[in-house]
């Protein structure tokens, strides 16, 4: 089975479940298929202002998530008014060297959301990613830009918004027999882990079955 994983970078809940992320992977691993892909966030879907931004972050890691740590609101920037593509174009740009796992994007989210650098801006994003790749910066910042990534980007985020949902994070759990599951904003990690252990549960069952019976009768 499959399970995709809608991310955008500076996304707040996005960055509360990457240990979820992380879990299920250790705690599935040979047995499904993981993946990441971008899912921009609407210009309006971004706060107005740095203050409004620090709320939202006193809701989430404070009043939901208990964390001992605040998110650093400092990458916000009220003249770009909700555009904030560079980093994700930057990380899908990752995938072109390689990148495919979360290091590189990860990197990113952390230079945004802890550190508060702007990385709306493509120059930043793309030295953070450079640096903690070990990349060559131009032919990152070449790639962030090509029209490939760009379709890409806009490819996944058609791809998202087309399962009817708005919450990032957002998994789409599909296995063999044609069976899928779609959450959208949960960041706990009991009903993910509950729900492929169902779903692997039914397609082993499927596959023993085919095994003692065979096909089903065509007439």
């Amino acid at each position: 089975m499959k399970v995709t994983y809608y991310v955008e970078v500076l996304s707040s809940w996005c960055h509360w479940v990457e240990p979820v992320w992380n879990e299920l992977k250790i705690r599935f691993a040979g047995r499904v298929e993981f993946e990441w892909k971008i899912a921009l966030m609407n210009p309006g879907d971004f706060p107005v202002s740095q203050a409004q931004c620090d709320w939202f972050y006193q809701r989430s890691g404070g009043t939901v998530m208990h964390s001992h740590y605040k998110l650093n609101s400092g990458w916000f920037e009220a003249e770009r008014k909700g555009h904030y593509e560079a980093p994700n174009l930057v990380a899908e740009a990752g995938k072109d060297f390689g990148f495919t796992e979360d290091d590189l994007r990860l990197a990113l989210a952390d230079a945004g959301l802890r550190q508060g650098l702007k990385i709306g801006d493509l120059a930043t994003a793309v030295k953070v990613a450079a640096k903690a790749g070990k990349l060559d910066a131009k032919k990152l910042r070449a790639a962030a830009e090509s029209k490939a990534v760009e379709a890409r980007v806009e490819a996944s985020t058609a791809e998202f918004f087309a399962h009817q949902i708005n919450q990032r994070p957002a998994f789409v759990l599909t296995d063999a027999i044609g069976d899928k599951a779609v959450f959208s904003g949960l960041v706990r990690l009991a009903p993910l882990a509950a729900t492929i252990d169902a779903m692997l549960a039914d397609t082993g069952a499927y596959a023993a079955h085919k095994e003692h019976h065979g096909t089903p009768p065509v007439r």
